[in-house]
């Protein structure tokens, strides 16, 4: 029977979960810069500049994961039906408005990078939503937890560039950040309880119920108290910003990491009906290794 249960799948390695990693945290970045700048606050143009970087390094993981490297023009060919050739032509431009905004500044290219950088990371979700052979990631709660995820590392790497820079968050970018952890629970709640509904195999059910409770205390508990915290009291608010950043970054990393890699099983093989000779015995076949 163990020739039929679900196995975890080897063709994406920690290569794939990096592009889905980079991808999130550069987009979730731009969307947060340019939301600061919006609301009134310091432009800090080298942080689109950022962002470009963590993006293209992920792409970069992903063609280094090609066998044959120069096969990667292959991924243009196919925008009507591949989600990951869409992810590719959205890249292009989002890179460009990323520079344009760390180069010349100004609210409208801030606006453009940051439209383009959430349309980079819905395609990145429809990726795994796309992915049919592995239930946990074909799911439709996927595509809104990969997008709550992405956010929420941006709030992180704003919040570690802004400790850096010597800055301290603007009150409006606070309760989006807070909000933004919030999503990101709601959204993995759902997950897991759609997950649980359609069906899964016990091991990426088990992989996923791992982080769980990590992920609400150190992944939005904690880093909500922080944000709170630094609201109430101005001359703390970058020491408990930058705690709160980093939890929310190396959480939302571990919640694509356990899902690209250690959830990642495929649906095995069921038999829906044993062989009888008896067709009336009522023998609904068995599926190993579900719950």
């Amino acid at each position: 029977m163990d020739r039929i249960a679900p196995w975890l799948q080897t063709n994406w390695d920690r290569r794939a979960a990096g592009n889905f990693i980079g991808g999130g945290t550069g987009a979730g970045l731009a969307v947060f810069a340019a939301a600061s700048e919006l609301a009134g606050g310091t432009p800090q143009r080298w942080a689109y500049l950022l962002a470009a970087i963590f993006i293209a390094a992920g792409l970069s993981l992903v063609w280094i994961e090609i066998g044959r490297p120069w096969r990667f023009l292959h991924v243009f060919f196919n925008p009507h039906t591949s989600w990951m050739t869409r992810e590719g032509l959205v890249a292009l431009p989002l890179l460009v408005a990323l520079a344009a905004a760390a180069w010349y500044g100004g609210a409208a290219l801030a606006s453009v990078a940051a439209l383009l950088a959430l349309v980079f990371v819905y395609c990145q979700a429809r990726i795994l939503r796309a992915s049919r052979g592995i239930p946990a990631w074909r799911d439709p709660s996927i595509v809104p937890l990969i997008g709550a995820t992405a956010l929420a590392e941006g709030v992180g790497a704003w919040f570690v560039l802004n400790f850096v820079a010597g800055a301290a968050p603007g009150g409006f970018v606070l309760v989006l950040a807070l909000l933004a952890l919030l999503a990101r629970w709601i959204a993995w709640t759902a997950y897991r309880r759609s997950l649980a509904r359609r069906g899964a195999p016990t091991a990426s059910r088990k992989a996923l119920q791992a982080i769980g409770l990590q992920l609400l205390v150190l992944g939005t508990i904690a880093p909500i108290v922080l944000i709170a915290a630094s609201l109430g009291f101005a001359d703390y608010a970058r020491p408990l910003a930058l705690a709160a950043g980093l939890l929310g970054l190396a959480e939302g990393w571990l919640i694509k990491d356990t899902i690209v890699l250690r959830a990642a099983f495929n649906q095995g093989f069921a038999v829906p009906h044993m062989p009888r000779l008896n067709p009336a015995s009522g023998d609904s076949g068995i599926r190993q290794g579900w719950s």
